[in-house]
């Protein structure tokens, strides 16, 4: 998968919604995003993109990308995503493995947002 291509598919997951997530991203994929559960599998990421509003647009910058392996896809970057009222900034990482030709999927996915203080769910 060549580097545009991969930011277009990352904008996919970022503006899309359930329908994207079932497509896209691996039915063993582990996220780790900044609300609870924290730690998100492929049911709880798709139910929580489907009970939340999409975002509108989202800008991607120092993006890296490195390729592993065959088949094996691990990109970088600082995300800055927009929808009505409300402006998020994290940075990111995903790793993207192929299935077959052209057919790819997210295996891992990690935000840690800036200027949002994530609360520990341990902490009393």
């Amino acid at each position: 998968m060549n580097d545009e291509r991969i930011w277009e598919f990352e904008r996919e997951l970022w503006l899309g919604g359930g329908d994207v997530y079932r497509e896209k991203v691996s039915q063993d994929c582990v996220m780790g995003l900044p609300q609870q559960p924290f730690l998100f599998d492929h049911e709880a990421a798709t139910r929580a993109v489907e009970s939340t509003p999409v975002w509108s647009e989202v800008e991607f910058a120092d993006t890296r990308v490195t390729r592993h392996d065959e088949g094996l896809i691990v990109i970088g970057y600082r995300a800055h995503a927009k929808r009505e009222g409300s402006d998020y900034h994290a940075v990111c990482t995903s790793t993207l493995q192929r299935l077959e030709h052209e057919n790819w999927v997210v295996i891992q996915h990690q935000q840690t947002p800036f200027g949002i203080e994530v609360k520990d769910p341990d902490a009393a």
